[in-house]
């Protein structure tokens, strides 16, 4: 009997594992620095539970917080005897386990309903958010529930919004908005973002932007905030001038009278330039860096553009000559490709499905997130050359991709949406998703960052979906 009982000791000594918790947070979320031994068999919520227990104590009023650990730079999702057999590491020696609070939304608003789908939103502006809806207009909240501006003037759904941050803004200076339609047009738009207001106030575009033959897809603004560029479905980008009317074919067109008084003239503008090269829809443009603009397209393909270079020729078609895929130091080292790095994505395993959205962020601002007309969300680094397969791919979610955001303070954070109902934040360092949002009742069409800490999302619903509270920092 003793014999047995000793055997049961040693499996259950076998069981537990020396630990001891760290972390980056700072006071009061952080732990003693003494080494305990825990059980083998615990996962997240039981490693949470214990983190939790260490903060509490002396502590009366410690409110329970959700974590996450890391072991060796990677995040735990299976049991801690799992990982460390998958991970070959050994239980002989002190495990530091690291915690961080988990990146989870703690707190729902209520929807802010729209009269039509909800197709686009941005977030990058922390003082307001502003949506684009089936309904021609675009719209300019505070909060959730909190309408302050009606943007009056398309004839078509608005596609795609964007905020345009000028890097030298002047005190009082109005805030710029810029928006996409189905009408072929982009509208220009001012306010200001101060303003108390305690109605919704309607304003019209100081400015539109003719040039494209079939519907606007997509639009994005410059760092430097004087320049935006397009997408549409006629497979052009154009670039556009968003600050003064000094350059282009500029005509002033006068506005109906109000109140027997005159407004300003509205300012009609051609694009500057266009880039030529997709074969199919232009489905989205980023534009993180001043010099290079990133497109997305139905054609398979996604593509990074030298600016400077392609205002002087829009003569990017040939690279539809070569019948094999180049890398990307070949293409840049060719005379004839002077304008454009271009990453061939629709050819074979990785590629036979459309791109219908992309972002470029992550480690070095360097590495490419898209989605599309399946359920993977994938991410390339173009920094390595001679491949184009993604070096992550996450495929939890069920349905075609709609929207892939990078989180603008972490390499590692990122957020996808899907005709599924759902968005999904992601971490690099794991392939499970850290969350998922399902606050809407049908397809998520766009989704964003707000304010570093909150998720906002439109679809089909019609709902703007505030998820706050997301502790990624």
């Amino acid at each position: 009997m003793a014999e047995m009982d000793n055997n049961g000791q040693v499996e259950e000594a076998a069981r537990r594992v020396q630990v001891r918790f760290v972390t980056k947070l700072k006071p009061p979320f952080k732990a003693p620095p003494t080494s305990i031994a825990i059980p083998s068999n615990l996962t997240r919520l039981g490693l949470s539970s214990i983190a939790n227990n260490l903060l509490k104590a002396g502590k009366d009023n410690w409110n329970p917080e959700p974590f996450d650990f890391l072991i060796d730079g990677e995040l735990v999702r299976m049991s801690l005897e799992e990982f460390l057999l998958a991970k070959g590491i050994s239980a002989e020696k002190i495990l530091e386990i690291e915690y961080i609070r988990a990146v989870a939304p703690r707190k729902q608003e209520e929807p802010s309903l729209h009269d039509d789908w909800v197709s686009a939103v941005d977030g990058s502006n922390s003082k307001f958010v502003l949506t684009g809806c089936y309904d021609g207009l675009g719209r300019i909240w505070k909060a959730a529930g909190s309408c302050t501006h009606l943007l009056e003037g398309h004839t078509g759904a608005v596609t795609s919004v964007c905020v345009v941050n000028p890097r030298v803004a002047q005190d009082g200076a109005d805030q710029i908005v810029v928006t996409a339609s189905k009408d072929r047009t982009l509208r220009l738009w001012k306010f200001d973002s101060d303003e108390p207001s305690d109605q919704i106030k309607r304003i019209r575009a100081y400015k539109i932007l003719h040039g494209h033959n079939s519907s606007v897809q997509s639009v994005a603004a410059n760092p430097a905030g004087d320049m935006v560029c397009s997408g549409s479905w006629d497979c052009q980008i154009a670039l556009w001038q968003a600050s003064g009317s000094d350059t282009g074919d500029v005509i002033s067109v006068k506005r109906r009278k109000k109140d027997a008084k005159e407004e300003d003239p509205l300012v009609e503008e051609e694009a500057k330039s266009t880039l030529v090269g997709h074969t199919q829809c232009v489905s989205t443009v980023v534009w993180p860096q001043d010099e290079a603009i990133y497109s997305a397209s139905w054609d398979h393909s996604i593509r990074r553009w030298d600016v400077e270079l392609g205002k002087d020729s829009l003569n990017l078609v040939t690279c539809h000559l070569f019948s094999s895929v180049l890398p990307v130091t070949s293409l840049l080292s060719c005379a004839c490709f002077p304008k454009l790095t271009y990453i061939w994505i629709g050819e074979g395993e990785y590629c036979d499905k459309v791109i219908n959205c992309l972002d470029v962020g992550g480690e070095g601002s360097a590495l490419i997130a898209g989605g599309g007309s399946d359920p993977i969300l994938r991410i390339w680094d173009p920094r390595k050359p001679g491949t184009s397969a993604p070096v992550y791919q996450f495929s939890s979610h069920s349905f075609w991709i709609s929207t892939c955001k990078w989180h603008e303070k972490s390499r590692f954070h990122l957020l996808s949406a899907s005709y599924d109902g759902k968005v999904m934040l992601w971490d690099l360092r794991t392939a499970w998703p850290l969350a998922v949002i399902d606050t809407h009742n049908d397809k998520v069409l766009c989704a964003d960052w707000w304010k570093g800490e909150s998720v906002v999302s439109g679809g089909a619903d019609s709902k703007l979906c505030i998820s706050s509270d997301v502790c990624v920092l």
